[in-house]
C-alpha cells in the first residue's frame, strides 16, 4: 500500500520508538503528528527531521490519559488535512518495581500506568475512529511489550496493563472491522533512555546489552529503529491483517 499524502498520528513522538516510528513514516511520505506531553525540544527535533523528508508535520502536546486532550489531538489533526488514516498508540509509562516486592506498588501506581497504557489507548482510537471509518481504511498499531505475554517487564502493573492493551486490541480488531484494522506490536529490550534509565547505570545496561547478542536466536539486542520497522509494516503492509500481537525480540522469547 503506497502511505505517500496519508496523515499518522503518533503518540509519545517526541524521543526514543516514537520519534523512530514518525521517522520512518515520514520517509515513506507519510504527514506525521508528532505529539509529546512535556519533552518539547526533543519534540521539534523529531518535528524538524520529519520535515527533512519533505512531508508536513502538526506539533501537538496533549496528555493522552485525559480524554479531551486525546479528542482535541485528533482534531486538530482533521482540521489540518481533513483525514487520520494510521494511529501509532506509543505513549506510555511504567514504573521500575521488583516482581517480588509487592509494597513497592501501590493502588495510585497502577492507576497511573493503567490510566495510560490502557485506558489512554482507548481514548485514542475512540477520538479517531469516526473519521478513519469515514475515509474506508484505517491502521491502529498499539505499542505493547513482550511483558504482556510473559508477564515479565519492569514490574506487576506494566505488566498486566500490557496484558489487557494486548486483549483491547483483539477486541478493538473485532468491532471496528472492517474499516479498520488493529494491531499490536510488542518489543522485547528497545534500546530507549527509558531502559537505560530502568537499569540503573551504564555498566549494567551495557552488560544487558552484551548478553542479549551473545544468548538471542538473532544475536541482537534490537534498537527503536527495529521495532519502527513492523510498526510501519502493520501500516502499510498488512492489509489483510488484524487483531494480532507481533512479539519483535529478536528471538529472545524462545
Amino acid at each position: 500500500m503506497d502511505i505517500k499524502g496519508h496523515v499518522s498520528i503518533i503518540t509519545g513522538s517526541a524521543a526514543g520508538l516514537g520519534a523512530s516510528i514518525a521517522q520512518q513514516l515520514a520517509a515513506k511520505g507519510c504527514n506525521v503528528v508528532i505529539n509529546y506531553s512535556r519533552s518539547e525540544a526533543d519534540a521539534k527535533a523529531t518535528q524538524a527531521a520529519c520535515e527533512a523528508e519533505g512531508v508536513e508535520t502538526l506539533l501537538v502536546q496533549a496528555d493522552i490519559g485525559d480524554d479531551a486532550q486525546c479528542r482535541r489531538l485528533a482534531d486538530e489533526t482533521m482540521a489540518k488535512w481533513g483525514r487520520i488514516d494510521s494511529l501509532i498508540n506509543n505513549a506510555g509509562m511504567t514504573k521500575y518495581v521488583a516482581h517480588d516486592d509487592l509494597e513497592g506498588l501501590t493502588s495510585e501506581d497502577f492507576a497511573n500506568i493503567f490510566r495510560l497504557n490502557v485506558t489512554g489507548v482507548y481514548q485514542m482510537i475512540r477520538a479517531v475512529a469516526p473519521h478513519m471509518k469515514a475515509g474506508g481504511l484505517g491502521s491502529v498499531v498499539n505499542i505493547s511489550s513482550a511483558a504482556g505475554e510473559s508477564g515479565g517487564g519492569s514490574c506487576v502493573a506494566y505488566a498486566a496493563s500490557k496484558g489487557a492493551l494486548n486483549i483491547m486490541t483483539k477486541s478493538l480488531a473485532r468491532s471496528l472491522a472492517p474499516e479498520i484494522r488493529v494491531n499490536a506490536v510488542c518489543p522485547g529490550f528497545i534500546g530507549t533512555r527509558w531502559q537505560v534509565a530502568g537499569s540503573g547505570s551504564d555498566e549494567v545496561y551495557n552488560k544487558r546489552v552484551k548478553s542479549l547478542e551473545e544468548s538471542t536466536p538473532l544475536r541482537r539486542a534490537n534498537t527503536p529503529d527495529d521495532i519502527a520497522e513492523s510498526v510501519v509494516w502493520f501500516v502499510e503492509g498488512a492489509r489483510w491483517v488484524t487483531g494480532e500481537t507481533l512479539l519483535v525480540d529478536s528471538g529472545s522469547h524462545l
